[in-house]
């Protein structure tokens, strides 16, 4: 089930955004994680290599301690800092689950909002410093306990992560309804444009998603629209639904007649006019 929840941007532009649950930011994280292992492992090998150029002397200004916690804040904070800056807000983890950190009002991210994000990230988070046992399951049930989903690095910073790739619903048109393809084919259409077949079409796709009164009231306004243009009228009680399908079905199914015809006509006047060469790949 898709939840989708609209903000109002600076400019008072409402926008729909969905917001990114539990399961994909967890995975988002993971990929996260490989890159900032990558990330600290390419320091680690910067550091044995200056270690070994030094003199001896500067040796002592170097040690493992302190570059290993240099190291923990570069990549638990500087490094999503800059990449969430630089990239409005799509970590490598994000990108790869369509996944984009915003502010409250929709608008970009700044540095601020990235940094505050990744200084609770380590703090109380993850890898969190702070009692991480705890501090994981608090971090847990606030993000479960959010309508947006949002952790506590997005409360702090005043931001929340959102879907970018928004599932389109696949919408069946139906076809032609039986017992009216005889009427259908000798029915007079030509006065029923694109643009009222367009209206026809999605109202057949989705028409059930419409609440009531809202559905009948929309399907019987197109329904004396449609019947008014088309001759003969269907045969008598017929349902208005079916009535809309069987046009929009026969208009279909001419075009496609129509378009064939065309083809059958170019190809003779024309062999091979608009075809890719054999053996070619689209």
């Amino acid at each position: 089930m898709l939840t989708v929840r609209v903000l109002t941007t600076a400019e008072a532009v409402e926008i729909d955004v969905r917001p990114a649950r539990l399961g994909s930011r967890a995975i988002a994280l993971i990929f996260d994680i490989l890159m900032q292992a990558v990330v600290f492992g390419f320091l680690a090998a910067v550091y044995y290599i200056v270690l070994d150029v030094l003199p001896a002397s500067y040796s002592d200004l170097l040690l493992p301690e302190t570059a290993f916690l240099i190291g923990i804040a570069i990549v638990a904070v500087g490094y999503p800092t800059t990449v969430e800056t630089v990239t409005n807000g799509r970590s490598f983890g994000k990108l790869v689950m369509g996944l984009r950190v915003i502010r409250e009002d929709g608008g970009p991210i700044g540095v601020r909002h990235a940094f505050t994000r990744a200084l609770v990230g380590l703090a109380v988070e993850w890898p969190g410093l702070l009692l991480p046992l705890i501090t994981w399951a608090g971090s847990l049930a606030t993000m479960i306990g959010s309508r947006r989903g949002r952790r506590l690095g997005d409360l702090a910073a005043g931001t929340l992560v959102v879907h970018e790739r928004r599932p389109v619903p696949w919408n069946l048109v139906p076809g032609m309804p039986a017992g009216l393809a005889l009427w259908a084919a000798d029915a007079d259409l030509s006065a029923v444009d694109d643009d009222l077949a367009e209206a026809i079409r999605q109202f057949a796709a989705r028409s059930f998603n419409f609440a009531e009164p809202y559905r009948s009231i929309l399907g019987q306004s197109l329904h004396a629209e449609v019947k008014a243009k088309v001759t003969p009228p269907p045969p008598t009680g017929t349902p208005p639904w079916l009535f809309l399908v069987a046009v929009l079905a026969e208009r279909r199914r001419r075009s496609a007649a129509q378009l064939a015809a065309t083809r059958a006509v170019t190809q003779r006047v024309l062999p091979g006019f608009g075809q890719l060469p054999a053996g070619t790949r689209r």
